[in-house]
């Protein structure tokens, strides 16, 4: 998974006066926790916007002085009328200790349900895995090349030995449905192979 770096200064202080002043001056207050003890420390809030405001996951790496501790962005809080980040919670992570993220989910492949008018429901964006680090991806593929008409795809099929999904098993993924316009793919396969076999006859 890719990772953004963000240079930051340790907190001091963490009361409300300082925590004003510091928003004040364009800057975030922020929060890493999974270690011994809290980190707290404040970043230029241009910084985050990379790690915030896109449909990607990324870790995030801190710096703060000659200390670098990789994290992942576990809460945010936005300014209810402005939308300006007012505070934002990492979790540090470890290389031998598994974390759960949600990742976004890739469509790949063709549906033969799409083409035959079906209509494509993209039930799960995201899914929720566990994995260490190193094995964190930077997006789930999901191949839809199978699915006809009525068919489902689960999370079962697109399991993964570098990571577990933390959803049940008949955990909908993507789906066909039909629609007015559809036509069955049966009768459509069956039409096909038709105008194949008068098309053969033409030629003989």
């Amino acid at each position: 998974m890719k990772s953004i770096t963000i240079k930051g200064s340790k907190r001091e202080s963490v009361g409300k006066v300082a925590t004003k002043a510091l928003r004040n001056a364009g800057m975030v207050p922020c929060v890493i926790y999974g270690g011994d003890k809290p980190v707290h420390f404040s970043a230029e809030e241009k910084l985050f916007k990379k790690l915030v405001y896109t449909p990607n996951v990324y870790t995030a790496t801190i710096e703060l002085g000659g200390d670098k501790i990789l994290t992942i962005l576990q809460d945010i809080q936005f300014h209810p009328v402005t939308d300006r980040i007012l505070h934002i919670d990492f979790y540090q992570l470890f290389d031998d200790k598994e974390v759960a993220m949600n990742i976004p989910v890739k469509l790949t492949g063709v549906s033969p349900g799409v083409l035959n008018g079906g209509s494509l429901r993209f039930t799960n964006r995201k899914l929720k895995i566990k994995a260490i680090p190193s094995k964190l991806p930077d997006y789930v593929t999901a191949d839809i090349s199978e699915l006809k008409i009525g068919s489902k795809l689960f999370v079962t099929q697109i399991f993964n030995d570098d990571y577990t999904f933390m959803h049940p098993d008949n955990t909908v993924v993507v789906q066909v449905r039909t629609s007015r316009n559809a036509v069955e793919d049966e009768v459509a396969e069956d039409a096909e192979a038709v105008t194949e076999e008068s098309t053969e006859a033409v030629a003989e």
